[in-house]
């Protein structure tokens, strides 16, 4: 049923120690991989293996490994084996000697070698098979969580039960090469007790750590641990969407959460407006595992309402490709090249130089899955100083393979990159889109060749939100298509005119703004950009025309406010100036209002008229004198808005005018609650005007006594509405110890071509 011809020796020596630890109870001690006096493992103790079956004494493992498929041990091939028995014997270190083997033993070869090892005075022995390994692993649950490339190597019909395998086949359909490929790693271990403890896991890593493994490891642990229906999602705002009461167990999976390549504000904010739910979400059972890249979170930090959501910090697993051990990445290299499209003849001339590519400094994973393609070993020379360079110059080597594809290769990167990293499938080109194929000289036709072509090296099919489409294999190749933007005018034409608006307005940056790995856009095409904007009405990510229309003006307004240089701005004001009517008249929350950051934006820039600065100073500043919204007292930016003059006016009447009614301003919070909200989170603004009121006078002795009594108040009528039980179900998702480590000096690559 399991495939562990796969595994190598030293996957199967991993894997059998790990059985060994959780079968016998014991601590199984590993010893090296070379000069290891006969023993792969050992420990003292009893082990029960039947009623009628008990064993004492001083136990060694052996581990067989064949890479033959049906192979049957015979017993010349154990006799360097018995020899080392008989030593570790006569030295009284061996009482029961256990032979694990995913080979065949035939009866006869096994008795023959129960009276050999006992000519040598071991009186107990006993030969562990395929199918007792493979029973150990059906029938016990944790195993396939301590070793989840299982989940990749056997038939799932059979490993899980029905209804799980059904939830698990969205992960499938992306990730079962991948699962085949795994190795367990100190970050699994990490992000598996977060998900214990809290039910929630944030992993953060540095682009092609492992981030997307780790999270498809979790998920297919949670399908068959709890029989978790898995939802993959492409925004973290969804989950409410797709969130049901009834279904306690449901695992959401979010990938690049706050943005693919960038940032993208919009996925932040989102994910605040929901908080509420999520947080009732979890407290009902769900389970939530999000991915981001370092460079993007440390951008969304800002943006998001940690206070609200203690688990963004509590939950985070950073995932520092420097922490993989020597071993590990061996082990990865190992995996990829085994699993891989390499021709055995490729293999056999690269073995001898694997150690050297795995030991290099910049290895990550994603070298691994490269190396084991040949999509990207076409022009590869397989000597040392190459394959350096292919591990040292990883993006720039990209970049060129994706530079040298054909036309239609191009264009299908091209298309997915327009759609913003998704391609629906059955593809349905828009009339721009299909202008845009051809000035790439290809059409629909030869895209649809070409993505069978490029199917699980470039780009790969799976299932997102219940849709089928295509997708990059691996964000990088979605970095390296964007570089291949930026040095291409041609293309960069092509993609700005057949870009739908929503989508090109998270992509690409007027002028260079200092977003990391935006596509920038130059100054000549400016005029081409205002032209896509001005038709740009209506947000096709809402079903209603109100919502489409208000979701349409706070993409446009977040792109204008964070994407876009001085003269560009210039150049929109000149064209669209009832903007500024808009602008001046912010609405609640001034936190996620799109009005704002606009505004602030044009006045740090000299942009924004003295009337609409006056009209925009006293709304923000009317807000705060109603207890509704005091950011104005709390954002830098926004308070750099407001004159010295203005300020003063505010200050001497929050003392008059707020203070005596604070009281007043909590109660009309409190009465706009509806029961289906988190009470902590409804009394967030008050809660923020009063905290903001204190600290405007932190030398006031009457200001902090209102301020005091009043948030107490709000802090007991939070308590009396709040919303069923904090705490979480026991854990149940458990992994113990790390996996053994090993530092032998057997090569892992041995039988890589085999």
């Amino acid at each position: 049923m399991f495939e562990f011809q796969y595994m190598g020796w030293h996957g199967f020596q991993r894997l059998c120690i790990t059985i060994c630890r959780e079968v016998f109870g014991q601590t199984v001690e590993s010893f090296l991989d070379s000069n290891d006096a006969g023993m792969d493992g050992a420990f003292t103790g009893n082990w029960s293996q039947a009623v009628d079956a008990t064993y004492s004494g001083r136990f060694v493992f052996q581990c067989k490994f064949s890479a033959r498929p049906g192979h049957r041990i015979t017993i010349s091939e154990l006799e360097p084996d018995v020899i080392k028995v008989q030593a570790l014997a006569q030295a009284g270190l061996c009482d029961v000697y256990i032979l694990m083997t995913n080979a065949g033993m035939s009866g006869r070869t096994r008795i023959a070698l129960e009276k050999r090892l006992r000519a040598v005075d071991v009186s107990n022995s006993l030969v562990l098979q395929r199918s007792w390994i493979e029973e150990q692993i059906r029938t016990r649950r944790r195993l396939r969580m301590l070793v989840p490339q299982m989940y990749g190597l056997g038939d799932l019909t059979q490993i899980l039960d029905a209804r799980a395998y059904d939830q698990a086949r969205a992960v499938l359909d992306s990730m079962r090469e991948e699962l085949r490929k795994v190795v367990v790693t100190n970050s699994y271990h990490l992000a598996a007790d977060a998900l214990d403890k809290h039910r929630f896991v944030l992993l953060i890593g540095e682009p092609a750590s492992g981030k997307t493994t780790i999270a498809s490891m979790l998920a297919m642990a949670s399908a068959d641990q709890w029989g978790a229906s898995v939802i993959k999602l492409h925004d973290p705002a969804h989950i409410v969407d797709h969130w049901n009461p009834q279904e306690p167990s449901q695992f959401f999976w979010i990938d690049d959460s706050f943005g693919v390549t960038q940032y993208e504000s919009e996925l932040a904010k989102g994910w605040n407006r929901v908080l509420p739910q999520v947080l009732a979400a979890l407290k009902g059972g769900a389970r939530i595992v999000m991915t981001s890249r370092d460079y993007i979170y440390n951008r969304a930090r800002s943006d998001l309402k940690q206070d609200a959501f203690p688990l963004l910090d509590e939950s985070k697993v950073v995932i520092d490709v420097r922490d993989i051990s020597e071993d590990e990445k061996r082990q990865i290299l190992y995996n990829h090249m085994k699993l891989g499209r390499q021709p055995a003849e490729f293999k056999t001339k690269i073995k001898g130089l694997l150690e050297g590519v795995a030991n290099h400094p910049r290895f990550i994973p994603e070298v691994a899955r490269r190396l084991a393609d040949p999509m990207f070993t076409k022009e590869l020379d397989l000597y040392q100083y190459a394959l350096a360079e292919f591990v040292e110059r990883r993006e720039q080597l990209l970049v060129d393979i994706c530079s040298r594809l054909d036309d239609a290769c191009k264009a299908v990167l091209s298309l997915i990159y327009m759609r913003n990293g998704r391609l629906e499938s059955p593809i349905q080109l828009t009339d721009i889109e299909e202008t845009a194929l051809k000035r790439m000289n290809s059409d629909l036709g030869r895209v649809t060749q070409a993505l069978q072509s490029l199917k699980d090296s470039f780009v790969v099919y799976v299932v997102v939100e219940q849709i089928a489409c295509w997708t990059y294999k691996h964000p990088t190749i979605r970095d390296a298509f964007s570089e291949i933007l930026r040095r291409n005018p041609e293309l960069l034409n092509v993609f700005v005119a057949g870009t739908e608006v929503e989508r090109l307005a998270q992509q690409v940056t007027c002028g260079d703004v200092g977003i990391e790995r935006a596509v920038v856009l130059p100054a000549n095409l400016f005029p081409q950009m205002l032209d896509r904007l001005s038709t740009y009405q209506a947000s096709p990510s809402y079903k209603t025309t109100w919502l489409s229309r208000w979701g349409a003006k706070r993409t446009l307004y977040s792109f204008l406010a964070t994407r876009c240089s001085k003269p560009f701005l210039e150049l929109y004001l000149a064209k669209f100036p009832d903007i500024i009517s808009s602008v001046q008249d912010p609405g609640l929350y001034l936190a996620w209002s799109p009005e704002v950051d606009l505004g602030c934006r044009l006045f740090e820039l000299g942009l924004l008229p003295e009337g609409a600065r006056s009209k925009f100073s006293a709304k923000v500043c009317g807000y705060a004198l109603q207890g509704a919204d005091a950011l104005v007292l709390q954002d830098g930016r926004l308070r750099a808005l407001v004159t010295a003059s203005e300020m003063e006016a505010l200050r001497s009447a929050l003392l008059s005018e707020l203070l005596p009614n604070l009281s007043t301003a909590r109660l009309r919070r409190e009465n706009e609650y509806d029961e289906t909200d988190d009470s902590h989170q409804h009394m967030a603004p008050f809660r923020d005007a009063a905290e903001a009121l204190r600290a405007e006078f932190p030398d006031d002795g009457n200001v902090h006594e209102i301020t005091a009594r009043e948030l107490a108040l709000c802090e007991q009528w939070e308590l009396d509405h709040a919303q069923g039980d904090d705490s979480l179900s026991p854990r149940a998702l458990t992994i113990g110890g790390q996996d053994p480590r090993y530092i032998g000096r057997r090569d892992v690559f041995e039988d890589v071509d085999v």
